[in-house]
């Protein structure tokens, strides 16, 4: 089964250029195109109109790209967002991915590179180019002074970090699935993060983890 894509971009010609590349992808179908994130949101008020992912572009009238991710992470957070933009200022990046898109690339990207994208964000829940995970690394670097860590939260925190299921890190930490969810809870609270990405670059960046 196909997934399903939505494009959303003010300009037609790209518009219809990047709906196109998609379509080519056997793994995935293009469901429809918007030209803004209001037409987007309108257009999601019939639940046969879903997607798995949604390529946001950025600058847009009436509701630009982070508005809408933002309303979206909140109202319909079954849908991941991946942004395609011109926009290269580390600002926009970061206020994007803290809305809540999945992953950013620019509309320059190669057609290989944005079928892996989409692969990636279907398999892992997210794609980070080198570029951004450096980004996020860096915008942690202002956040950590006033963040303290319990000690079995600094255990968990490096057990995440590996490729372990959330259950396993249960079993090897001898507490219950339930307990290790309100770990990462807490800490997905206090570092004001929203995935497992954003754990990994904190305990790189902070030194408890080492790749």
């Amino acid at each position: 089964m196909k997934n399903s894509i939505v494009v959303v971009d003010d300009h037609t010609l790209l518009l219809q250029a990047i709906g196109g590349m998609v379509k080519d992808f056997k793994e995935f179908e293009v469901n429809y195109l918007c030209k803004n994130g209001q037409e987007l949101l309108d257009k999601l008020k019939n639940p046969a109109n879903i997607p798995d992912i949604v390529l946001m572009d950025i600058n847009m009238p009436v509701l630009d790209g982070i508005e809408t991710t933002e309303i979206l992470s909140r109202e319909y957070p079954q849908i991941k967002v991946l942004a395609l933009s011109v926009e290269e200022n580390e600002d926009t990046i970061l206020k994007m991915l803290r809305a809540g898109a999945k992953g950013y690339l620019m509309k320059d990207t190669k057609r290989s590179i944005l079928k892996e994208a989409l692969l990636q964000v279907v398999e892992k829940g997210y794609y980070h180019t080198n570029t951004v995970s450096k980004l996020l690394v860096n915008s942690l670097s202002n956040q950590t002074d006033d963040i303290c860590l319990k000690e079995r939260e600094k255990e968990f925190l490096q057990h995440a970090c590996t490729e372990m299921t959330y259950k396993e890190i249960a079993d090897k930490m001898f507490l219950s699935p339930k307990t290790v969810e309100g770990y990462r809870d807490s800490i997905y609270e206090k570092l004001n993060i929203r995935n497992r990405i954003g754990l990994v670059l904190f305990a790189i960046r902070n030194g408890l983890f080492k790749p």
